[in-house]
């Protein structure tokens, strides 16, 4: 086992809930934002949960992966809908980098050429 992903939100509710006392305003503002993020029927709340799963491993975000993994299951997604959510993911972040180095690789050129002597 690579996380043991139920006793992680064991451990987040206890830790999200000392963030609720310590930040009251801004985690009911967070809830809103959640609530607001659900809300709208033009996606329903499995492909919703899904997407927040996809960008959950973007991000990198294990807490969010587990909460966002039960959320998608709870919403009705299969396995096999996961596996393609998550291959999703793989392929953005891969697909991100890919752009962003072509990109740095033109502003490196520009730079060049601000710098190098006219000939």
């Amino acid at each position: 086992m690579v996380e043991d992903w139920l006793a992680l939100m064991g451990n987040m509710n206890g830790a999200v809930r000392d963030l609720r006392t310590a930040s009251p305003e801004v985690m009911k503002a967070f809830s809103e934002m959640a609530r607001a993020a659900h809300a709208g029927d033009a996606l329903d709340g499995e492909t919703k949960e899904l997407v927040a799963l996809a960008i959950s491993v973007a991000v990198r975000c294990d807490p969010c992966i587990a909460y966002h993994a039960e959320g998608a299951l709870k919403a009705g997604a299969s396995r096999a809908e996961v596996a393609e959510a998550l291959a999703m993911a793989v392929y953005m972040g891969a697909g991100p980098s890919v752009m962003y180095a072509a990109k740095a690789l033109e502003a490196v050129d520009q730079v060049t050429a601000r710098d190098t002597p006219a000939q």
